[in-house]
Formats: C-alpha cells, structure tokens, sequence
C-alpha cells in the first residue's frame, strides 16, 4: 500500500473512513442548501443570521458535556446516537419544506438541537482518530478524511446550487438523511477496547481535569483565543454575507458562490494529497500562516464578487486552511493523552465557537447598515492580523512533530 494510504492497512480506521465517507458525501449539499432554504422563507440576512446562531450556541452549550461523555463512553457509539437524532432534525426540515410549512421560527429550532448533536459529534470525532491507527499514520490518516471533505465539496455546492434553483434545497436534506442511515451499521464495525476513563462519574471533576490539561499549554490556548475571533469573522463575513451576496449580486449568483465554495473545496484537496505524503515539520506555524491566507477572498468579495477571481482567491485560502486543519489535528492528537482527548478538544471547542453567535448576529445587522466593501475588506485585513500574531508566543513558532513519526513519513 502506499505511503499516502497507508492508515488504510488498520481494519477500524477503513470501517470508520468509510462511514465517515459516506456521511461527507451525501451531507455536502445540505449547508449551501440550507443557508438559501431560510433566504427564500425570508429574504433577509438576519433571518439566517438567527438561525446560524442558533446551531452554535446550542453546539457551545453542550460542548463541554460533549466532551466528556466522548472520554467515558464508546466513542463510536455516541457518533451513532447523534447521527439518529441528526436523522430526525434534518429529516423533519426536509418534511417541512416539501409541506411549504418551514417557518423561521421552526428553522431555528432544529437548528439548535442539530447544534446540541454536533457538540458530542465533534469531541468524539477527534478522539476516536488516534484510537483507529498507529501514530506513524496519524498524519495520512486525518489527510484521508480532510481529502474526502474537500472532494465533495468540490461537486457538493455546484450541485446544491443546480439543486436548490430548480427542484428547492428539500432534496439535499433527504440525500443527508439517507447517507446517516447508512453511516450507522458500518460505525458498528468498528472495535475499539473500552474508554480509558474510570472511577465514579463526576461531570465536575472531569471538566475540572480538563480544563488543567488545556490550560497548561500556552500552544493551545493562544490559538484558540485567536480563532475566538477569527471563527466569528469567518461565520459572519463569509457565512451571512456571502449568501446574501450572492443572491443579491448578478455578478456572483446563488450557483456563483457554489463555484466559489467549490472551489476553496479544490484547494484543500491538493493540499491534502500533499499532505498525504510530507510530513509537517512545523504544523503551528505553517498552519497560522496559512489561515492567513482567507483575508484574500474576503477582501475580493467584498471589492469585486466576479466568480473567475473569488473562485481563485477561494483556492488559495482552501489550501492554507488545510495546512492549519491537519496540522492542528496532529498537535493536539500528538501533545494530549488519549483518555483526556475529548475533554480537551470540547474546551478548543467552545473558545473557538463561543463568539461565532455574536459574529453571525453583527454582520447580519451590520450588512444592511454599512457598505459591504468597507465591511468585508477590514475584516480581512483583521483575520490575517490575528492570524499571524500568534506566530509570536514562541511555543506556537516552535512546535515541532515527534522524531518517530517524522522519520516514518520520510521513509
């Protein structure tokens, strides 16, 4: 097998890429899908604003338990109870907009309960990885999963974008619920030994123990105190106001910004295969300054939103993101024990979505008071500013990878 797949010689890891997989696929439509959803019941920013927000702050309420429970439970099998209940949020919007009965209201609340899924999804997710293969293929491994994200959403947003313009975005959410019924048997597969954790359950104490372990790496909390911000700007400039843009700009267009969205889709992919095959030396620093690299687009949409040019701007930013993507994965799945992975990530969890609600909310508000230019272009220019500050805290500059996994790569 080759060095680029070799995680798929460990039989858990190939039952999990593959449900994984599956879920990537048949989910990447649903966002793009969903933002236009709320558009055509209301065609105004905060009405998406309010719903966005609504999966984030019920994602940041329940985070921490989250993670938690991803450190006492079977891991695999708290990803099989959310996707049920992803099942039944996402399958009543489908109902609900094939009965033209989807209300804003409405929207917002299974917004909020998809959210409160997520926020055990997510701690799970990232610490069942190191559980699925060796730590020589922790790498390859995370840049198989990043390939199959970027992959589909090369093809996902065009096809949203058709989709939603013809038959209406029900569909996409129908395609979602398929793929996590299918997802479900195959987690089944895999076999992993019982949770480290032990002794009485105590919700406190656990997150006590957390909380010691994240805040005893300067590392770690200065970049998520950066992405604090930066997630905020993110999900408000290019989550509110790119949509809105988008439909409302002839220059772009609802199936433009799938393009876009596509092709930032691109650049993560041909980041990945590199990734697949050379080692990260440096993943903090390269990883920082890659993020850096979204002040272009968002300073292109706010400029001159022509497809050709955001689409190129949103490649270059695909690229540096996944840079930052696996290599934060590597830092924390390398630098945190296993058995406090979850509790830890839930913690990285809620300082970078804690303000993402107030983002969405602002730029909502702020898009139809300011000029979009004037907005978009400082926003980027204050991504990329907190973005490489924290290239000054010296254990962020100088983070390096474990001597046995580099030489394995390199071999």
């Amino acid at each position: 097998m080759s060095r680029g797949l070799a995680a798929l010689g460990d039989r858990n890891f190939r039952w999990f890429f593959l449900a994984r997989a599956i879920t990537l696929i048949t989910g990447s439509m649903s966002s793009i899908a969903l933002a236009f959803a709320v558009l055509d019941i209301d065609n105004h920013p905060e009405s998406l604003s309010f719903v966005l927000a609504a999966f984030t702050v019920s994602n940041i309420v329940f985070v921490l338990f989250g993670g938690v429970v991803a450190d006492r439970l079977p891991r695999a099998l708290v990803i099989q109870a959310c996707y049920v209940l992803d099942i039944l949020s996402i399958g009543t919007v489908a109902v609900l907009l094939f009965t033209g009965t989807a209300s804003i209201p409405a929207m917002v609340g299974l917004a909020a309960l998809n959210g409160a899924s997520t926020a055990f999804v997510l701690p799970a997710m990232q610490g069942i990885i190191p559980q699925l293969t060796t730590p020589a293929h922790l790498q390859q491994a995370n840049a198989m999963l990043s390939f199959v994200r970027s992959a589909v959403t090369i093809g996902g947003p065009v096809i949203a974008g058709v989709l939603v313009s013809t038959v209406g975005p029900a569909w996409a959410m129908v395609v979602q619920v398929l793929g996590w019924l299918a997802a479900i048997p195959i987690l089944a597969m895999v076999k992993l030994p019982p949770p480290a954790g032990s002794g009485e359950f105590s919700l406190f104490a656990d997150l006590r123990t957390g909380w010691t372990e994240f805040w005893s790496r300067s590392w770690l909390w200065t970049i998520v105190l950066a992405f604090m911000i930066m997630n905020a700007i993110h999900v408000g400039a290019w989550g509110v106001v790119g949509p809105y843009i988008a439909k409302n700009d002839d220059r772009l267009g609802i199936s433009g910004w799938g393009w876009v969205v596509s092709a930032e889709g691109v650049g993560v992919l041909l980041m990945t295969l590199i990734l697949m095959r050379f080692p990260l030396r440096r993943p903090l620093r390269l990883g920082m300054i890659g993020m850096a690299v979204f002040a272009i687009p968002l300073t292109v949409l706010g400029v001159h939103p022509a497809v050709v040019l955001l689409a190129i701007a949103a490649f270059l930013a695909g690229a540096g993101g996944e840079i930052f993507s696996t290599g934060w994965s590597l830092a924390m799945m390398e630098n945190i024990p296993g058995d406090m992975l979850s509790r830890v990530s839930s913690y990285d969890m809620l300082g970078s979505f804690v303000v993402m609600p107030i983002g969405t909310l602002v730029y909502g508000w702020l898009i139809t008071r300011a000029d979009p230019a004037t907005v978009l272009v400082t926003s980027g220019i204050l991504y990329a500013v907190i973005a490489l500050s924290a290239l000054a805290v010296p254990s962020v500059w100088r983070m390096g990878r474990p001597e046995g996994a580099i030489a394995v790569a390199d071999s």
